[in-house]
């Protein structure tokens, strides 16, 4: 019995560690630039491991000194719900159940508040854990951040490259300017390259990439300007 009670006693301090020191976190990174992500590290060491240049751009800045463009063309390519759901797009959600019921190619549901969420403080995969805890990671920022926030947080810690994370490095690494100058032009050809950022690039466009921002611009027409 005593045993037990010690047991009992180290997994329930276990999760007041877990539940405090999340909670702490995300409160913190309302206020504090995001720098790094596991994903970002985990490709660094990937890029070693494989004996390659090791390459990593990325620099915060916020979204006031970004294009107004650039939300607008993600969430018409991404999520074009975001402003109005709570983190979770149920409509989306039972289309993609829908569509994967008879197709054998997969298609997801999740939102810009879900790929903060694991962007910033999860890592890759595809396991029960990880998107139980996306879940929970993604109701704590829609709880205590702003959609503004979530976005801002969002466009700064995206994958658009090899190598390439942010809004800012993108602008640099392919377009030559700051992301406070992207055309509209630039946002849609950047959001076209999200679905699969190390497989299409913005910087050497695709016939295929070059229709999905054709399509972008069209939805862009339709998206309320973000706040």
């Amino acid at each position: 019995m005593l045993v037990i009670r010690k047991i009992l006693k180290c997994v329930k301090w276990l999760v007041v560690f877990f539940f405090t020191s999340t909670i702490l976190s995300v409160i913190l990174y309302r206020f504090v630039p995001v720098f790094a992500t596991p994903l970002m590290v985990i490709r660094c060491v990937q890029q070693v491991a494989n004996g390659d240049k090791l390459t990593w751009h990325h620099s915060w800045t916020s979204l006031e000194h970004m294009s107004p463009h650039l939300p607008i063309a993600v969430m018409a390519s991404e999520d074009q719900r975001f402003l109005t759901h709570h983190g979770f797009d149920v409509e989306a959600i039972k289309k993609a159940i829908e569509y994967n019921e008879t197709h054998e190619k997969k298609r997801g549901a999740s939102t810009i508040s879900q790929q903060t969420a694991k962007n910033v403080f999860l890592w890759p995969g595809r396991s029960w854990l990880r998107k139980g805890l996306e879940a929970y990671f993604t109701f704590l920022i829609e709880l205590f951040w702003s959609k503004e926030r979530i976005m801002e947080v969002y466009l700064n810690s995206i994958e658009m490259g090899p190598g390439i994370y942010g809004a800012e490095a993108v602008a640099e690494q392919h377009f030559n300017k700051s992301a406070a100058v992207l055309t509209r032009e630039d946002c849609a050809l950047i959001a076209a390259t999200l679905p699969k950022p190390l497989e299409y690039s913005s910087k050497t466009p695709s016939a295929y990439m070059l229709k999905r921002q054709r399509q972008i611009l069209r939805q862009m027409k339709n998206i309320p300007r973000f706040p």
